[in-house]
């Protein structure tokens, strides 16, 4: 299905068909949808995620992402609870995933 407001194809679910399609505008675009205002944190995620992801070929698992924000941000924001709040009302995993282009984890990141 091609999402006319941005330009790209994206699946049933809302996720990016084409990851080299993504882009910051379809970023912002797929974080509205999902009731999610994008501020600096958001950002640094969604580009740890999007390199994780080029590098590897895979998501990252949580844990890896929790020890990444600790130590640059520390303790009170490296914890499942902040990237909830973050990210809220479902799967962060998946609404990370979705903002940062990438597929539907099949796991938990």
């Amino acid at each position: 299905m091609k999402c006319s407001q941005i330009n790209a194809n994206i699946n049933e679910q809302g996720y990016l068909i084409h990851i080299e399609d993504w882009n910051e505008d379809i970023a912002m675009h797929l974080a509205n949808l999902e009731g999610i205002t994008m501020d600096a944190i958001h950002w640094e995620i969604i580009y740890f995620v999007r390199k994780f992801y080029m590098e590897f070929n895979a998501l990252p698992k949580i844990r890896i992402l929790i020890n990444a924000i600790a130590l640059k941000h520390g303790k009170e924001k490296g914890n499942s609870q902040f990237l909830a709040r973050l990210f809220p009302k479902g799967s962060v995993a998946q609404k990370i995933a979705k903002i940062s282009g990438l597929p539907k984890p099949i796991k938990c990141l």
